[in-house]
C-alpha cells in the first residue's frame, strides 16, 4: 500500500527568522572562542591593571589617602611651621611640620607640656554627639610647648574650632615628634565651623605650595 506524504507548505517569514537565528548563534560561538576570549581577558585586565610604570615608587600612606593636607609656614614666628590635615567630615589634626624650628635643634624635642594659657589642654575630656567640653580656640591659641635641649616653642592651633582632643601619648614618648611628627605624633584634633574654616584657609598653603617654598620633599 502506498503512503501518501502530505507536503507542508513553507513560509519565507519563518525560513527568514531560522536563517537569522543560526546566523546569530554563530556569531556567539565565534566570539566565544579562545582567541576572542582571550582578547576580551587582555582588554579587561589592561582596564582593571595599572601599568607598572605609571605607579608610585612608594605607596600612598593612610594620611594621604584619607587627608587633605595644608601647611602655615613661619606662624606667629620664623620658623614655626606646622600642618593641618583636614579629613572629609571636617576634623583637621594639627601637628609639627618637618621643617619646624624645633627639629633643627640637636637632639631634637625632648619634652611637650600641655599646660599653657590657663589650662592644661591633657585633661580635657569632650564627650556625646555635641562635644561636650569642647574648648573653643582661635587660630593662635596655644596648644603647648615643646622644649629641645636649647630651647623652648609654642605651638599653635592654626584653625579656629572646637578641641576637641590632644595626643597624650606624647607627654610619656615626645620622642614620637622626632620620628613620626606626621602619624603617631600628632599633636591635637580641632573642629572647625565649615564658615571658620572657610576663612582659615586663606591663610594656609597646599602641600605642593610649601614643598616649593620651604625646598623639601615629602
Amino acid at each position: 500500500m502506498d503512503i501518501q506524504t502530505t507536503e507542508v507548505a513553507r513560509n519565507p517569514e519563518t525560513d527568514d527568522l531560522i536563517e537569522t537565528n543560526k546566523q546569530k548563534q554563530q556569531e556567539d560561538e565565534a566570539k566565544e572562542s579562545p582567541e576572542n576570549r582571550d582578547e576580551e581577558e587582555d582588554e579587561l585586565r589592561s582596564q582593571l591593571l595599572s601599568d607598572i610604570g605609571e605607579l608610585p615608587l612608594t605607596p600612598p600612606s593612610a594620611t594621604q589617602l584619607n587627608f587633605v593636607s595644608y601647611f602655615i609656614t613661619d606662624f606667629t614666628k620664623s620658623g614655626h611651621d606646622q600642618y593641618i590635615y583636614r579629613h572629609a567630615n571636617g576634623l583637621c589634626v594639627i601637628g609639627l611640620a618637618p621643617t619646624h624650628i624645633a627639629f633643627k635643634d640637636e637632639g631634637g624635642i625632648t619634652n611637650i607640656d600641655f599646660n599653657v594659657g590657663k589650662s592644661d589642654r591633657s585633661v580635657l575630656k569632650v564627650s556625646g554627639k555635641r562635644k561636650k567640653n569642647a574648648m573653643r580656640s582661635e587660630s593662635n591659641t596655644a596648644l603647648c610647648k615643646v622644649s629641645t635641649a636649647n630651647d623652648s616653642y609654642i605651638v599653635r592651633c592654626c584653625v579656629k574650632g572646637s578641641l576637641l582632643e590632644v595626643n597624650e601619648r606624647l607627654i610619656m614618648q615626645p620622642q614620637l615628634l622626632n620620628s613620626s611628627a606626621d602619624r603617631e605624633g600628632y599633636i591635637a584634633i580641632i573642629m572647625p565651623r565649615p564658615a571658620d574654616w572657610t576663612k582659615n584657609k586663606e591663610s594656609l598653603i597646599t602641600m605642593e605650595e610649601y614643598k616649593e617654598k620651604k625646598g623639601v620633599s615629602l
